[in-house]
């Protein structure tokens, strides 16, 4: 009697070839997932560099290398793509960064030109200044990131007037953002970032600490 000699994709596969059908299918969600991620890099890099509103579904999904109905199909609307973004960015930030590290860490986000591996993932700031003035949902997505970050803030304050102090100093970061990234006002918008977080640095920590008292005149 001879015997059947077997190929190593059939013994891996099996008799009813599951286990091809159990490979193919792990390597069609790995492409799912690149997809997605690809996407949200793209919309990440557009509504920073555009805003909300000037970012369209059209030029997003074209700078990821797919197709509209793709990300409607992984995100539904572009409502939720931006909620994401905003949660892949500025609420990661603020899970893994120390709160007396938050203002910096920011900051060079702002003041980064948006190269580099995961350069997109840490715009969420950037995307709130572009974005502002847009539909209510958007404008109350924005206040609740802000808000966010001036409770971390307020963390590092044990003065008088912290949640005012910690609003300050959230304004004080996207003013400079502002004139930075979206005015382009010199000599800010070409200042080297270590020298930008060296001279507010020192300021920051006055603010939130309380400087001294002025002395009342008898």
């Amino acid at each position: 009697m001879g015997t059947t000699r077997r190929t190593a994709r059939e013994t891996a596969c099996g008799d009813d070839g599951e286990g091809g059908g159990a490979v193919a299918a792990a390597g069609h969600r790995r492409d799912a997932e690149g997809t997605r991620l690809r996407l949200l890099d793209a919309a990440s890099q557009l509504f920073a560099e555009r805003g909300y509103e000037r970012a369209t579904v059209r030029d997003i999904a074209a700078r990821a290398g797919a197709n509209q109905a793709l990300l409607f199909r992984y995100f539904g609307s572009k409502k939720a793509l931006f909620g994401e973004v905003m949660a892949r960015g500025g609420q990661e930030q603020l899970r893994t960064t120390p709160p007396q590290n938050l203002f910096e860490v920011a900051l060079r986000g702002m003041l980064a030109d948006g190269s580099g591996d995961g350069a997109a993932k840490d715009r969420s700031l950037e995307v709130c200044l572009r974005s502002i003035g847009g539909s209510d949902e958007i404008a109350e997505a924005l206040r609740g990131l802000g808000e966010e970050y001036a409770e971390v803030l307020a963390t590092q304050s044990s003065a008088d007037h912290g949640a005012l102090r910690a609003d300050l100093a959230l304004s004080w970061l996207l003013g400079i953002g502002l004139m930075r990234v979206v005015v382009g006002k010199e000599p800010l918008a070409s200042a080297d970032p270590d020298t930008i977080c060296a001279l507010t640095g020192d300021a920051l920590r006055t603010l939130l600490a309380g400087g001294p008292q002025e002395e009342t005149s008898g």
